[in-house]
């Protein structure tokens, strides 16, 4: 099945991955090794924001996805008997339980193929691409310029008096459930987190147009629609026998609109190897810290 490209991910791709094979020093932060973290086999399944697009390494073009991610460094601080990361960029909830295709064109099996009986963690960070995340941060900057102080994205979303983002992740709910259930059948014995996404927009005010190109009245509604999609993904994994790790609360005050060396978000331009409005490393590492707190819960 054909997954959904970010038309931003691919009109940067060439300035920033110039910026990503030169960058040899990126935030390099150790990340403590935890005992709770369950010996064995660890597996990471998810989006973009799991994998890490144009964060050097790249070690998989297909899927865009960096040795700098989240799923690395818990594996790395954990020593993991045996890691899979077949978390993919552009990834869905049926990407993970049928397989597509990655960036290059090339099919791809299930992520859920990795999973084995005697997996002992395994990480899950999907819903957003099921939303549409491309198309909501493309169509959102797009209509800021026609009116910066307005709300022209929550109002082609809310036309007609229904919510079209709300719609979508209430429709999103069982399609992680039917992920989370199928890793469980995969390995009874395994633990099954479930990973947030942080902060894109402000947790409070009206952004940052047009350094971020999001219209100032925008910035409220696409936080609440980020915070929804968060609480959805929480209830799933509680009523899943599932963790849930909260990485929106530590990104707070990282996100888009703040300083190249304090966000944990990148925003339309990247001033870190990153795609544009995804996570740079020093958001990868903040997530790892976050799974690990959850893990040692």
């Amino acid at each position: 099945m054909p997954r959904p490209r970010l038309p931003l991910l691919r009109a940067a791709t060439r300035t920033v991955a110039l910026a990503a094979a030169t960058a040899g020093v990126l935030l390099a932060a150790a990340v403590p090794a935890s005992a709770a973290v369950p010996a064995g086999r660890y597996v990471a399944l998810g989006d973009s924001y799991t994998s890490g697009p144009l964060i050097p390494t790249q070690v998989n073009l297909n899927c865009l996805r960096s040795n700098r991610n989240y799923p690395s460094l818990v594996a790395a601080s954990a020593g993991s008997s045996s890691f899979a990361d077949v978390s993919c960029s552009g990834a869905t909830t049926d990407d993970i339980r049928y397989g597509g295709s990655g960036s290059l064109g090339g099919a791809l099996p299930p992520q859920l193929n990795a999973v084995t009986p005697n997996t002992a963690l395994v990480t899950v960070q999907i819903g957003g691409n099921d939303i549409g995340f491309s198309s909501i941060i493309s169509d959102c900057a797009q209509a800021s310029f026609s009116s910066p102080l307005g709300s022209p994205c929550k109002n082609r979303y809310t036309a007609g008096g229904t919510d079209q983002l709300q719609a979508r992740i209430t429709a999103t709910a069982p399609k992680v459930t039917a992920v989370l259930q199928a890793v469980r059948q995969a390995a009874p014995g395994a633990r099954i987190v479930v990973l947030g996404y942080p902060a894109i927009v402000p947790d409070s005010g009206y952004g940052c147009w047009p350094l971020v190109p999001i219209a100032y009245q925008d910035v409220p509604y696409l936080r609440g629609v980020a915070k929804s999609l968060n609480a959805m993904l929480a209830d799933v994994a509680a009523a899943n026998d599932a963790s849930y790790a909260d990485v929106y609360t530590p990104s707070i005050g990282r996100d888009t609109c703040k300083s190249s060396g304090t966000r944990w978000v990148e925003g339309l331009v990247p001033e870190s190897a990153a795609a544009p409005f995804h996570p740079n490393a020093r958001g990868e590492q903040g997530m790892a810290t976050a799974l690990l707190a959850t893990l040692n819960s």
